[in-house]
């Protein structure tokens, strides 16, 4: 019905309408979206009927944008890192490159935290992305231009990853979808920082969308010849899947406690599947969850297999350029002479202070293997586990550096290799988005996307940033 240059124009002209607001788009591509736009019609005219087009092509002419922290032909990758603000990608990460195979078109990237290692996107290269719902609040990080250009409808699909909650995090302050994938199915290759060692295993790169029946076809495109491990064209029956709810991790010392609203939210979902799908919800309680904070950082910071220890986050600060001390940087950022973010030079800080106790570590990381274990067990070929995304809805600007742990309720499946869905559920008293995690165990990520289609159905999905 309509053109693929009426689309991408329309796009374009969204972006320069709220990009000024939100500042989530880092650098655009507009002039080559709207040619390679001319393009898609132009074959679309010229092809005969039976040309097979939507299998050469599944996502011919969509619009989207990627995480600057992504190699994107032509297009800026500092990761908000001052020392490499002329870093110009050269290629396409493999990601990226299936899904430009695949038709769609990049219309640019988007913001993220210095490193991709904070929940706030914020850094000394761009500045401070906002959430659209109220201006006032972060986007989450570490793919938090994503979330944010994707809830104020100037993209149909973002490219996100995710080590600690960077693709969830974002999804759920911006009331988007997100997937985890399971762990090493989608390639994470051309993207900076890339994972070495053993966080090879933890980090994920996977779609973000506005609706949930985009990240299945993303997702296909993403895996390449992966996606054979994932069961994506089994049909899922609702009514068979086993359903978990567990609405906190039991009290963590280092976390805060779960809003009101989100364990209402949580509790309505459950009702709803009670109700509509004459299932019974499991309330569990998983001692172990109370430690996830613990459990990501030792394991996150563990030598892999080989012996080869994980790279420190100093190392990575100091790319392209000298050698970076924390101490000396904090005193510089105290008189505003630093170019890096407060939380990368507290990260740069405490990361040796995980290794003063070896033995606690050790510990830690054989209670992280035991609580895969006990996961994979409760889960099995059927099981979704309901349970908050983040025990928060979006915070004001600044605030989670005085909550900086918050982020383990997304981090502890990036460390148990679980697949995960972030479903939007509508807006709260405050208008800001509310939303849920749901999990399965290892490769039965078309559960959680069939739940998430589900959820979208009975409470909305996304809401456009204003409407209410």
């Amino acid at each position: 019905q309509v053109t693929c240059i009426e689309v991408v124009e329309a796009y374009v002209e969204r972006i320069k309408e709220v990009n000024p607001l939100i500042n989530a788009v880092v650098k655009d591509r507009f002039e080559e979206a709207l040619q390679e736009a001319r393009q898609v019609d132009k074959l679309l005219s010229e092809s005969p009927a039976d040309d097979c087009l939507e299998e050469k092509f599944p996502l011919l002419g969509v619009p989207i944008t990627v995480k600057e922290a992504f190699s994107l032909c032509g297009m800026p990758n500092t990761s908000g890192l001052v020392n490499r603000r002329n870093v110009i990608a050269t290629s396409d990460a493999t990601v990226v490159s299936r899904l430009k195979q695949a038709g769609a078109i990049p219309l640019g990237v988007t913001n993220c935290s210095e490193l991709c290692m904070w929940y706030e996107s914020s850094n000394r290269v761009y500045g401070r992305t906002n959430n659209p719902y109220d201006l006032q609040r972060i986007v989450g990080g570490s793919s938090g231009g994503e979330g944010s250009v994707l809830a104020a409808a100037c993209s149909v699909v973002g490219v996100g990853s995710d080590i600690g909650g960077s693709i969830r995090m974002p999804a759920f302050f911006n009331g988007v979808f997100g997937h985890k994938p399971t762990t090493g199915v989608v390639p994470n290759d051309g993207q900076f920082p890339n994972a070495h060692g053993v966080r090879t295993s933890y980090l994920c790169t996977g779609p973000m969308c506005r609706y949930a029946e985009d990240l299945e076809p993303v997702l296909r495109v993403m895996a390449g010849p992966g996606v054979s491990k994932l069961k994506l064209n089994e049909k899922v029956s609702l009514e068979k899947i086993k359903f978990h709810c567990m609405d906190h991790d039991g009290g963590s010392i280092f976390v805060s406690p779960v809003d009101k609203e989100i364990l209402q939210a949580q509790k309505k979902v459950v009702e709803h599947l009670e109700s509509d799908l004459g299932v019974r919800v499991q309330r569990v309680a998983i001692h172990k969850m109370k430690y996830s904070f613990q459990i990501w950082s030792a394991m996150m910071s563990s030598k892999d297999s080989e012996g080869q220890e994980a790279q420190r986050f100093t190392d990575l600060l100091g790319d392209h350029g000298k050698p970076v001390w924390p101490l000396w940087e904090l005193m510089k950022w105290l008189v505003g002479m630093s170019s890096h973010t407060l939380p990368a030079i507290a990260l740069g800080l405490t990361e040796k202070l995980v290794n003063l106790n070896l033995s606690g570590k050790a510990k830690l990381v054989s209670m992280g293997k035991s609580l895969q274990e006990e996961m994979e067990a409760l889960l099995g070929p059927d099981g979704v586990l309901l349970y908050p995304s983040h025990p928060t809805i979006a915070p004001k600007h600044h605030s989670p550096i005085c909550m900086p742990f918050n982020f383990a309720y997304t981090a502890i499946f990036n460390v148990l290799g679980l697949p995960v869905t972030q479903c939007p559920l509508g807006l709260g008293s405050e208008g800001l988005p509310l939303g849920i995690q749901l999990v399965a165990a290892a490769y039965n990520d078309h559960l959680t996307l069939a739940v998430a289609r589900y959820l979208e159905k009975a409470f909305g999905g996304w809401v456009l940033p204003g409407k209410v």
